[in-house]
């Protein structure tokens, strides 16, 4: 196996390696709050540009945890090197989202089945017509059971991947919410076509932290109890799944 990326953008360090699943939150300092708190033992494995990643056991598993950056474009470049320099298997992303429908809550934890996008990523695929991005199925189901299993308000569907936090249409949330899709976030569209163009896994479980039409949102201490019950979902997936 490689130990350092054709571009430099992950180079391990002496002694270390990267888990056959990763979990990827956007902000590095999330990665290595995540590390700390639930991994066993983590190690740090690189710090290039300060996208941190570590590699711990959690319930007696190796698992690894590595910031993605915001937004498709960085996500899928750390996603395309997990995957073809490191022996990565799959990623879960846990991030935050904002809720569109009525049926979905703050401090629900939503798990992507598919996401809709208006990233230009997906075009780069040469397929005639597009890609449908679709979530890894026994991942799903294994996220679904350990969400149950905790009791934890779960919404399960379909979200819309923007390229843009700050959108020029402003009616964009609207025909979102129109089509069915159960909230707005930055990376699961192109983490699912990443994982399907390598023939890898992924997953995407979100923490809806505010919603976008009802104005609720959810207070410091409210976040991180639901940040702490999508990260235990995330976890167990990880472990669970066999790689």
């Amino acid at each position: 196996m490689m130990t350092a990326s054709p571009s430099a953008c992950i180079e391990l360090k002496p002694g270390t390696h990267v888990a056959k699943c990763v979990l990827m939150p956007g902000d590095p300092l999330r990665a290595k709050y995540i590390a700390e708190h639930y991994l066993k033992d983590p190690v740090l494995f690189n710090d290039v540009r300060n996208m941190l990643g570590y590699t711990g056991t959690y319930e007696g598993k190796e698992v690894s945890i590595m910031g993605s950056g915001m937004g498709v474009p960085s996500l899928g470049l750390y996603v395309h090197e997990l995957f073809n320099f490191f022996g990565v298997e799959g990623v879960i992303r846990v991030g935050s989202a904002g809720g569109l429908q009525e049926s979905v809550h703050v401090r629900d934890v939503l798990i992507a089945m598919s996401a809709s996008t208006n990233s230009g990523y997906m075009t780069s695929y040469d397929l005639p017509g597009y890609p449908a991005p679709t979530a890894d199925y026994g991942m799903l189901k294994t996220a679904a059971a350990a969400a149950d299993e905790m009791g934890v308000r779960t919404s399960i569907g379909s979200v819309y991947t923007s390229d843009f936090f700050y959108h020029p249409d402003k009616e964009v949330n609207q025909k979102a919410k129109a089509m069915g899709l159960l909230a707005v976030e930055m990376e699961t569209a192109g983490l699912y076509l990443a994982a399907m163009a390598n023939h890898k896994r992924a997953l995407s479980i979100l923490s809806i932290s505010d919603h976008i039409f009802t104005g609720e949102a959810l207070s410091a201490i409210e976040r991180q109890d639901s940040f702490h019950e999508m990260m235990e979902i995330a976890l167990k997936t990880a472990v669970r799944t066999e790689w």
